[in-house]
């Protein structure tokens, strides 16, 4: 079955990390035996990627480092907030039963 190089260059890599299922794998190895563009792909595909602009990626690492730091901070200071709206209206809530309720707190003297 003549399967064309672009469904090819798709799979391999999943070919290429060993996790396309045993008809995809039989598939390509078919398909590589008869074309050097894409065995000369696949062959690429192991030699290392070159980085470029390592500059820019340090740059993009502290921003995403910073925005974890404020999303840490507005995380805690929500929290500080709702524990101290929760205490508040508790407080409130017990003042005007007693004033308003009649419950008054016995003291055992």
């Amino acid at each position: 079955m003549k399967i064309s190089c672009e469904i090819i260059r798709d799979l391999l890599p999943l070919y290429h990390d060993g996790v396309c299922s045993i008809e995809s794998r039989a598939l390509v190895e078919e398909h590589l035996t008869e074309c050097e563009s894409c065995s000369s792909e696949l062959i690429a595909m192991d030699s290392v990627l070159p980085i470029k602009n390592e500059e820019s990626q340090w740059d993009d690492a502290k921003s995403v480092i910073q925005l974890s730091r404020k999303w840490k901070k507005g995380m805690l200071t929500s929290l500080l907030k709702g524990i101290l709206s929760a205490t508040i209206v508790f407080v409130l809530l017990i003042v005007i039963l007693y004033l308003f309720m009649d419950i008054k707190i016995i003291a055992n003297t």
